[in-house]
């Protein structure tokens, strides 16, 4: 019996692997749906068990059913408390005036949906699709990594204090070409939004590049 579970498996592991994969990248979306509803157990459970991976900072997260798709960090401190503390805010999940935040943040709904996407696309191209090699694999991870690693470096002066936030580097480098609100903060459609966003995307299509081929060679070898 058990090994008829095992092979049954071993030949539908993608569709069982897409699923759960679906699950996880859908479930965050319908915590901001079950405040709506006033469920608020539900949604404080979904919020619970992302924040376990997770910083889930409200400035860096999107919302639903308000007036806003993404807040800035004086427009939480206003509607919240008016601190700097990580701890504080990641606990900050709306008002019904500004719509309640989805249970991880802009980089994760990016890397999750994509590495989702990935394995969709694997399942539909798999016999035309190879492996991609460990160096594509770390070339397409690095720009996630040197991304959140400069946001770690500089939310340690204190959040919305780094260099980071300003961007004034990036200002010299461009010549203030952009608009103001193109340097500054986390707001969609920053140059921080688009960061989080385009590396998030690398990421999860290099992971799924590395590791669905690879999984389908060892199911098939197993069969």
């Amino acid at each position: 019996m058990a090994r008829r579970i095992t092979d049954w498996a071993a030949r539908r592991w993608l569709w069982i692997l897409n699923i759960v994969l679906g699950v996880w990248v859908i479930t965050p979306w319908f915590a901001p749906v079950f405040m709506r509803w006033e469920w608020n157990g539900v949604a404080d459970a979904i919020y619970f068990l992302y924040s376990l991976q997770c910083h889930q900072l409200p400035q860096r997260s999107f919302f639903l059913f308000g007036e806003r798709l993404m807040y800035s960090l004086p427009q939480v401190q206003a509607a919240w408390q008016e601190t700097g503390n990580p701890f504080l805010l990641r606990r900050f999940i709306g008002s019904p005036e500004m719509g309640w935040k989805v249970a991880w943040s802009d980089r994760m709904v990016s890397a999750y949906t994509s590495l989702w996407l990935g394995g969709l696309l694997y399942g539909a191209f798999r016999r035309r699709m190879k492996a991609f090699p460990v160096w594509a694999f770390i070339l397409l991870l690095t720009p996630m990594a040197l991304d959140g690693g400069t946001h770690l470096l500089s939310d340690l002066a204190g959040i919305g204090q780094g260099f980071r936030d300003s961007n004034a580097w990036l200002q010299i480098a461009t010549q203030n070409v952009f608009p103001a609100s193109f340097y500054q903060g986390d707001a969609i459609g920053s140059f921080n939004s688009w960061m989080r966003l385009l590396t998030g995307l690398f990421f999860g299509l290099g992971a799924a590049g590395f590791l669905f081929p690879r999984m389908g060679e060892t199911f098939v070898n197993s069969e």
